[in-house]
């Protein structure tokens, strides 16, 4: 952003850390704020997830004041709402709102008429909030696919998580509700919708007749036949249901990549985090998936340097990565999370989670261009993401050899590796 773009009352500007969710979230924020008139304002939709996300959110405001003194800055997301007085008392901030604020409208139609100056703070506690709304988002800027949120918050408490405190408990989307704000997307042209939220493989537990995830993706694709591709955001392995596993099974709309959130490879390990699944469950699932499907891809999330880890310990999560065959690795280095009960466990020294978040981060970089050197020759359907940029069926990002319009979905042949991506060329 430059300072120009907040002169003349421009519209709000969002910057958006963590999830997808979140990204989907600033859209909702940012139709919300243009009907309501809210203009020369930054809002900043921060993550919890780490100390380093709460850290970057901290330096980006007071970038922003720095380079626009004349901007109201907004904050909220989960940061916001686990230690809002952290926000509040920051110089910076001109305003601090919840997650459940943040998607009302008159939320924003109050800070458009500077209600919000005589009350800095309105968070309200998450955890009363009991249903989560529909929110119709047309598509997100700049982008070739369309995220729907189907669900929000956690009914689980993993001792090193903090974000069912920003997020609440777990609430689900009326299908009816998402199966029409899909249909809406695919007639404004979009080709490839990610279901998302925070927990989504324990979708419909609050709702009548307890849809599960895999009823409720089976029915977007019955009804919805103009969505070419269904893409799922994080998954818990443990949860997945038997209608997902037919999908993946014989539903070639249904996308061929799951990111599996893992955490960890130790059983121990697994216990202490208070996770549901043991490694040999992971495993387990993996192999079943890439028999029902065996050109299928996995990535997961796994977290470097547990409180108590030992080498032996992270030697096990370090040859998961084999075993599940994962190929999109997100290493997260621990970080201890004030109220958590991780938090309070013998911690490990920082060069050393350090070095196993390298170590780990290079195990998957190998498995990657291992993954993407098999694919030389073959030809890949691609959605373009951006003129020479797009993704595969299984999440493989490809550099194209001549620009094509965003959205377009084409068949390419596979000529070499270029940056962990694909080279690609169009075929006649």
């Amino acid at each position: 952003m430059s300072a120009d773009l907040l002169k003349n009352t421009k519209p709000a500007e969002i910057l958006t850390f963590g999830c997808r969710l979140n990204t989907y979230e600033s859209e909702v924020m940012r139709g919300h704020a243009e009907k309501a008139g809210l203009e020369n304002a930054i809002i900043v939709n921060t993550c919890a997830v780490t100390n380093e996300a709460v850290r970057q959110a901290r330096q980006a405001i007071r970038k922003a004041r720095r380079e626009h003194p004349e901007a109201r800055i907004v904050v909220t997301g989960c940061a916001a709402q686990i230690d809002p007085a952290q926000f509040a008392g920051m110089a910076e901030v001109d305003a601090v709102i919840g997650n459940e604020e943040k998607l009302k409208p008159e939320s924003f139609l109050r800070l458009s008429l500077g209600a919000g100056d005589t009350e800095k703070v309105r968070v309200n506690d998450i955890m009363s909030v009991t249903e989560t709304a529909s929110h119709f988002v047309e598509g997100i800027e700049g982008r070739a696919r369309a995220f729907v949120q189907v669900q929000n918050g956690c009914d689980h408490r993993c001792t090193f998580c903090i974000i069912p405190y920003g997020r609440g408990n777990s609430r689900s989307v009326p299908a009816g509700e998402v199966v029409a704000q899909i249909r809406k997307l695919a007639e404004n042209g979009y080709r490839e919708v990610v279901i998302t939220g925070v927990d989504i493989t324990s979708y419909g537990s609050d709702l009548p007749g307890k849809p599960s995830l895999g009823n409720l993706c089976a029915r977007i694709l019955k009804l919805v036949p103009e969505i070419e591709r269904l893409r799922l955001s994080s998954i818990d392995s443990i949860e997945v249901d038997e209608p997902l596993m037919r999908l993946i099974a014989e539903e070639e709309r249904f996308m061929p990549h799951l990111h599996l959130s893992l955490q960890a490879g130790d059983n121990l390990t697994l216990k202490r985090m208070k996770r549901r699944h043991s490694r040999e469950d992971a495993i387990r699932f993996c192999e079943e998936a890439k028999r029902l499907r065996p050109d299928i891809t996995f990535g997961a999330d796994i977290i470097a340097g547990f409180p108590t880890e030992t080498e032996e310990m992270f030697e096990n999560s370090l040859r998961l990565v084999d075993e599940c065959e994962l190929t999109f690795l997100h290493v997260f280095p621990y970080s201890a999370r004030p109220g958590t009960p991780a938090a309070r466990m013998p911690q490990m020294d920082g060069k050393i989670i350090k070095d196993r978040a390298r170590r780990l981060r290079e195990k998957g970089d190998a498995r990657l261009e291992a993954a993407l050197s098999s694919l030389i020759g073959t030809t890949q359907r691609v959605l373009m993401e951006k003129p020479e940029l797009g993704r595969t069926p299984h999440f493989f990002q490809v550099v194209t050899d001549r620009p094509l319009p965003e959205g377009t979905v084409a068949d390419m042949r596979v000529t070499g590796l270029a940056g962990g991506k694909l080279t690609c060329m169009l075929r006649a």
